[in-house]
């Protein structure tokens, strides 16, 4: 008789002594449907009685491994450290808490027993239930941040920032050794990945019971603002064309008011013409240059770092020339000088963005 396939629940645990038991006792009745556990709790230095609640649970339940962080690392950390140490043919995650409901994992399983899915998320949003009424601009902040994820990783989930997300063994193994983020960063992170290594995903729908913070929330505002950062950080370099090139409006946008902007300061101030060109044009393109990488592209994506430099130049040369005679030819026509610069950035526009994705970056 073949032993039934195992599922993985990695657990990361912060001070959760009032939750923990009631967890890991709701995740064990998935025993009862012909599935094998294996229950990963990741204790994160917690400072109340949640590692002697976790060490009790695992002497009691063959089902329950656990492991401690050396200092408080966050959620992200934990699950990294309980992904090293998931043996199962599926990984789930599941919060030490009690908003969420283990045997909904039942149903997120199916897509991939029937080899439709690598990868399935729990959605809080896809049914219409009776719920707990909460808090507004935490839902708000949820479904705005996974609308701009799916604007970077081409998906069209529902709910990017729930925690129940569970992967093929295959799947994880790819997935973990690229994960950096420390703390709630995690969801925005793995969903980049999870959109840029192609993956099958499914969504199914769960039930979810939020907490107050008076009854232990810990997620805030803070929070929200580094999952922006992460989805920009980790999505643009890999993000669809369309969403590339908004990114790079931006970036354009700020360094042509600061080509204008060093140009009309010079032009005041009476240096020539093109001598005001070249020294604002120049400023601008550093500015560029250093925004393109911490925002838009990755640094030596195809040069060494010298290589990637001299591309950079043979670009700003090529551009700079442009914008010279651009400038000139408004000019000549009658233009003043500032609008005859501002007419010229807006043509190099374009070349700059095809000349930086394609042949620099």
């Amino acid at each position: 008789m073949n032993s039934p396939e195992v599922l993985s629940l990695v657990i990361p645990c912060f001070n959760e002594e009032k939750t923990l038991r009631a967890c890991i006792e709701r995740c064990l009745l998935l025993k009862g449907h012909g599935i094998g556990l294996e229950l990963v709790i990741v204790d994160d230095c917690s400072t109340d009685a949640s590692f002697n609640v976790a060490t009790a649970l695992a002497a009691e339940h063959r089902e329950v491994v656990v492991f401690g962080q050396p200092r408080n690392m966050g959620k992200g950390a934990a699950l990294r450290a309980g992904f090293e140490h998931a043996s199962g043919d599926y990984v789930g995650i599941q919060d030490a808490d009690a908003e969420y409901d283990p045997l909904d994992y039942l149903e997120m399983l199916k897509p991939i027993r029937d080899g439709k899915a690598d990868v399935v998320y729990g959605s809080r949003y896809l049914r219409r239930d009776t719920r707990r009424v909460l808090y507004f601009w935490h839902t708000w902040m949820n479904r705005s941040l996974t609308f701009v994820s799916n604007m970077f990783t081409n998906l069209d989930i529902t709910d990017m920032e729930t925690c129940y997300k569970l992967f093929t063994r295959e799947a994880i193994r790819k997935i973990a050794p690229q994960l950096r983020e420390e703390r709630f960063g995690f969801e925005p992170e793995v969903t980049e990945l999870v959109g840029r290594m192609n993956f099958r995903v499914y969504e199914c729908a769960i039930h979810y019971q939020p907490r107050s913070y008076e009854e232990g929330k810990k997620i805030g505002w803070k929070d929200g603002v580094r999952a922006l950062y992460c989805i920009l950080h980790y999505g643009a370099p890999y993000a669809p064309l369309p969403m590339q090139l908004l990114l790079y409006l931006f970036i354009g946008i700020v360094c042509a008011l600061a080509n204008i902007g060093i140009f009309a300061i010079l032009d005041t101030a009476g240096f020539h013409l093109l001598a005001s060109v070249l020294i604002a044009f120049g400023m601008a393109a550093a500015l560029n240059y250093l925004l393109c990488l911490a925002i838009l592209f990755r640094h030596k994506a195809r040069w060494s770092a010298k290589g990637e430099l001299g591309a950079y130049i043979v670009t700003v040369a090529a551009m700079c020339l442009l914008d010279y005679l651009c400038t000139w030819g408004f000019v000549a026509l009658g233009l003043s000088p500032v609008w005859a610069k501002a007419w010229s950035t807006l043509i190099g526009f374009a070349g700059n963005f095809l000349m930086r994705k394609y042949y620099v970056f």
